[in-house]
């Protein structure tokens, strides 16, 4: 697997699995309980700001590949 395929993969991968997160917040909610649904409530959102973090570290590497490879053009 060469550099953009693994930035591909590691998008995709972050994509996915804030898609599942998003199936979390109605389940948290119907748990009745507002200490367990307070806690998972935010854990789940600093698990959806990591991956954010990840997704843009991985496009700032992608954009700095982009313009190392616009310099070398002639």
């Amino acid at each position: 697997m060469n550099r953009s395929e693994a930035n591909e993969k590691i998008k995709g991968c972050c994509k996915g699995i804030a898609l599942e997160m998003m199936e979390l917040n109605p389940a948290i909610a119907s748990l009745d309980d507002s200490e367990t649904q307070e806690a998972l409530f935010e854990a789940s959102y600093e698990l959806t700001k990591q991956l954010e973090v990840i997704k843009k570290r991985v496009i700032k590497l992608e954009r700095r590949d982009g313009a190392r490879d616009n310099t070398t053009e002639l």
